[in-house]
């Protein structure tokens, strides 16, 4: 399947339900539905920082040369609104947060004034209508929505819902992923593998960017390569979780074994064997209900790669996340050399950044290919992102503008 046909499924997979949780555990979460602002944010005009609410119209032509000058007609305290109006020729003084008096429409920077004594002030500046204050509503509108749904909670957002006076937010549910480890071969990290034999890499590299991605991911640990034992594991992990992924099948025999246990769950449908992205090609797609199986390479390189490009927007989206497959913008970067691409196949070079100090200042910096075999973690570990060559393209030049994407999994940056 294409690389795109292989997204077009994930990006309409069905989202999780929603769940309502505190915001101080809101944080990096998707919210599931608008937020409507059940109050004008601010609920009053106030004062953007510390001086006298005026009149606008006061201090036209104000200047060092020749300043206006106003009588103080009273005090804002900030722990309650004014209760007096401003008339013409009259100033208030007022502290940052300040709700302005009636009659007031700007703010004077105490910078910018002189008391005078005898309850006179001395304005040097003149001022234009509402600056320096923070209209009613400005930051949210009664009945409008303040925060729509799909929106990724961060602090300032945080902060809103809790002027709002919103301590819980309705947030997709993480996604629960299920690690399956495929292959005879294969030994627990903690283990010293004897000859023929090797460690588990897979499993705790693959939870660890479910994680970055925010989801939650447990090791259910290792599964023969026989097609009744991996069916079973697969039938187990369904029942609980919303994701499961299996390490390993690389070889055309363990592939085999992993497509027929796909066929002995009830339910499940296979709906992609392969990919045309290189590396990565054997991925597998299946779905069980809303439930997905994704069968990733056992090479250590191809199945990160597949997680990165495919699998955590994926997780991303499951959870809520509108643009979780919108297209990333990368760092600009300049192709130190020729690569070969196959056409019709989308390759992902994993590339390290050189910088170029000196003329022109702020050139962007050389993409050098790591190239290597897949079953090699080295050309991750020196990577600084990775460089996607079209299905449409057969290769890139060196000196070609390219865009470096990052390898975190935090973000669809």
């Amino acid at each position: 399947m294409p690389a795109d046909g292989f997204r077009a499924l994930l990006a309409v997979w069905p989202r999780l339900p929603a769940e309502e949780v505190d915001i101080d555990q809101a944080v990096g979460r998707c919210l599931a539905a608008d937020v409507a602002a059940p109050e004008d944010l601010p609920p009053a005009p106030r004062a953007c920082m510390d001086g006298y609410a005026v009149q606008a119209r006061d201090l036209f032509g104000a200047s060092e040369s020749l300043p206006a000058y106003l009588e103080l007609a009273g005090s804002v305290a900030i722990q309650r609104p004014p209760d007096f109006l401003l008339e013409p020729g009259t100033c208030a003084a007022i502290t940052t947060g300040g709700w302005l008096p009636a009659g007031a429409d700007a703010v004077a920077m105490v910078e910018h004034t002189q008391d005078v004594g005898g309850g006179t002030v001395e304005f040097r500046k003149p001022l234009a209508p509402f600056e320096n204050v923070m209209l009613q509503g400005e930051d949210a509108s009664a009945g409008s929505p303040a925060l729509t749904a799909g929106t990724r909670l961060r602090a300032p957002q945080i902060g809103l819902l809790a002027a709002l006076g919103l301590p819980r937010a309705s947030v997709g549910r993480l996604p629960r992923v299920a690690i399956l480890s495929t292959g005879d071969e294969l030994v627990p990290a903690h283990e010293a593998p004897p000859p023929g034999r090797i460690r588990d890499v897979n499993a705790h590299a693959l939870a660890a960017m479910c994680r970055e991605a925010g989801a939650l991911p447990t090791r259910l640990g290792i599964v023969p390569d026989e097609t009744p034992a991996l069916s079973s594991a697969l039938s187990s992990a369904l029942a609980e979780y919303d994701v499961v992924l299996l390490s390993g099948g690389s070889s055309v025999g363990a592939r085999d074994c992993t497509v027929a246990a796909i066929g002995n769950v009830p339910g499940a449908q296979l709906l992609v064997h392969g990919v045309a992205v290189s590396p990565g090609k054997p991925a597998i797609l299946a779905r069980s209900g809303d439930k997905a199986i994704v069968g990733l390479p056992g090479q250590v390189t191809s199945a990160q790669v597949v997680m990165h490009v495919f699998i955590l927007p994926f997780l991303r989206h499951l959870a809520g996340r509108r643009d979780a497959f919108a297209p990333v913008r990368g760092r600009p970067a300049v192709l130190a050399r020729n690569v070969a691409s196959r056409h019709g196949r989308e390759d992902w070079l994993r590339v390290s950044l050189e910088e170029r100090p000196g003329d022109p200042p702020g050139q962007p910096p050389l993409a050098h290919p790591r190239l290597g075999k897949s079953g090699l973690l080295r050309t991750l570990l020196q990577a600084d992102g990775m460089v996607v060559v079209p299905a449409s393209r057969e290769g890139l030049n060196a000196g070609e503008a390219v865009e470096v994407l990052p390898l975190s999994g935090g973000e669809n940056a």
